[in-house]
């Protein structure tokens, strides 16, 4: 039987996203059908459509107008004990508000587009000791580094609140193509992020796009690429590496936004992976106010595609 819902937001969920808050709030509901119906307005916000992204305000109204709810069967996330250990074992710190992952290359940070489980569900699964648990902010799947989740949905609160006003210093480590003539580049270009219907999210440099700032720096440089720090002034989504290409030194061996041609001509490691790593984090802890900052150390494919270039 469908029926209509309305929901009233209360402090508790402010600034949360709007497709977030109803997988959470529906969690028998496909996420595919939850973004259909934000797509032709079945869902309102305000008696309005909002995008998925949307953040959510104090007193904002949500509508759902003839929504069937029907119990699905959820499968039952596989976590073998090598894949436990794995993430387990790159735990950087823990306390009672949070936990930094040194999130290992190729594992989405959350389930959806055809990926049954990300680090979020896996984590939920390993560690039911965790009564909530939500990703404060995201990494590509091909990125590997530093990755935030909250257990405590006041610790969420407060870590998005750092992020808006720009409290949180992420920096990253990468290798070029290329070699860098200025010690420092700053890339200042609009990031536009639209969304396809049955295709992948479109993510390009457009006039029209968010004001996004990266900054690279030289940390050394080989015969045919630069190793760079990386720090980001703003997060939109791959920003850096999208910044990367459009100045004409991707990312190695990025499958995305690289070039091919380049990446063939380059000597690597028996396996090569996306060189991006998320290494430092500072930010103000939720609870004490005090200055935390983590490293999080490289793996054994980036370091050793570093040493054959060091050997050139």
């Amino acid at each position: 039987m469908k029926k209509n819902y309305v929901f009233s937001i209360q402090k508790d969920f402010i600034f949360q996203r709007i497709d977030n808050f109803l997988f959470n709030k529906f969690k028998t509901l496909p996420k595919s059908l939850i973004y259909k119906n934000l797509r032709i307005g079945k869902i309102l916000i305000n008696k309005k459509k909002k995008k998925p992204s949307y953040k959510l305000q104090k007193n904002d109204i949500i509508y759902l107008f003839n929504i069937k709810i029907e119990p699905i069967k959820i499968k039952k996330i596989s976590c073998n004990f090598k894949i436990k250990q794995k993430i387990l074992k790159n735990i950087l710190y823990e306390d009672q508000h949070l936990i930094i992952l040194n999130k290992p290359y190729g594992f989405s940070v959350h389930g959806g587009s055809g990926i049954q489980s990300g680090i979020i569900e896996i984590f939920r699964t390993i560690r039911t000791d965790i009564k909530f648990l939500e990703l404060i902010h995201r990494l590509d799947k091909d990125t590997s580094g530093i990755l935030l989740l909250a257990k405590k949905r006041s610790t969420l609160k407060n870590l998005h609140q750092q992020l808006r006003e720009k409290k949180i210093k992420k920096y990253y480590i990468s290798v070029l193509h290329g070699m860098l003539k200025k010690q420092k580049i700053i890339i200042d270009l609009p990031i536009l992020k639209t969304y396809r219907k049955k295709k992948f999210n479109i993510v390009t440099i457009h006039k029209n796009g968010k004001p996004s700032k990266t900054i690279f720096l030289i940390k050394k440089i080989f015969s045919n690429c630069t190793l760079v720090i990386i720090k980001p002034i703003t997060g939109r989504t791959h920003q850096i590496r999208i910044h990367a290409a459009q100045s004409g030194h991707p990312v190695l061996y990025d499958p995305k936004y690289g070039n091919s041609i380049l990446d063939s001509k380059i000597k690597f490691y028996k396996k090569k992976r996306l060189l991006l790593h998320a290494y430092k984090i500072t930010f103000l802890h939720p609870e004490t106010n005090k200055n935390i900052c983590i490293y999080a150390p490289l793996d054994k494919i980036f370091k050793k595609n570093l040493s054959f270039f060091s050997k050139k």
